[in-house]
């Protein structure tokens, strides 16, 4: 469950009342990692708004390093959780301090054995398993616009990207596209999350949209382009979704349209 960032947590909070309802709502069990953040209260703000959902646990997980990564400690909260939730930040902080640990692993496995994995902007880019881990803004793409490390792929075959529109992120997600054209772009509005179920199917919700970009068939110059020049982009395929509208992330196209 990818989400774009500053989601609702005061009104209705679609967002985030979803996630605990999947988790469980009254059964849940929800472990939450702020290791994105350098704000220490990140982690114990959303302890208390998953409590007052009525969730049954709402955990913090600390990780400061490496080591804490493959503590014990740590790994024994996720044993149990029905809902993982990954704060925003600083993605790079996600992928050096838990890429390729154990706790990595762990969410990985407890994902399989059905927890629902959830992470709100920088905790978005992590869950595909190519991630977004800076660039520029911008509507036309550029060559050496964006950067992209290994992410924790829990979610194949995309690329996701966060703060979308509200950050003009439009130019970055098409040269990342244009240079990995077999991977799906994600563009994901803040206050805008994907559910995305085990079949592929993604279903919209919150209050903005979805840019899906589809490279399938495009062209691109972008193996020409030299320094941080303009790239050519033709023939990609773009759907922007709303609240409710679903997505088939096999067929990559649009459900019930």
């Amino acid at each position: 469950m990818p989400i774009g960032g500053a989601e609702d947590k005061l009104d209705d909070k679609i967002i985030l009342s979803a996630f605990a309802q999947i988790a469980g709502g009254k059964s849940a069990r929800v472990v939450i990692v702020p290791t994105a953040s350098s704000i220490e209260a990140a982690g114990l703000r959303y302890k208390a708004l998953f409590l007052g959902m009525g969730v049954e646990s709402a955990e913090v997980v600390y990780i400061a390093n490496r080591d804490d990564a493959n503590g014990h400690a740590p790994l024994e909260l996720l044993q149990d959780a029905t809902g993982i939730f990954l704060t925003g930040g600083n993605q790079m902080r996600l992928s050096a301090m838990i890429g390729g640990t154990r706790f990595e692993q762990l969410v990985r496995e407890r994902h399989q054995q059905g927890a629902v994995v959830a992470g709100t902007s920088a905790g978005a880019s992590i869950l595909s398993a190519h991630m977004v881990a800076y660039g520029a803004s911008g509507q036309t793409p550029k060559q050496r616009m964006a950067h992209m490390v290994a992410g924790f792929g829990l979610i194949s075959n995309v690329i996701i990207d966060q703060h979308f529109r509200q950050r003009d992120r439009i130019g970055r997600l098409l040269a990342l596209v244009a240079s990995n054209p077999g991977l799906l772009g994600l563009g994901i509005d803040e206050d805008t999350a994907a559910m995305i179920d085990e079949s592929g199917t993604l279903e919209v919700i919150g209050r903005h949209s979805i840019t899906i970009v589809d490279g399938t068939e495009m062209y691109s110059d972008i193996f020409q382009v030299k320094g941080h020049g303009e790239i050519t982009v033709s023939n990609a395929r773009l759907h922007v979704l709303t609240p409710g509208r679903r997505f088939d992330l096999q067929s990559r196209a649009l459900i019930d349209g």
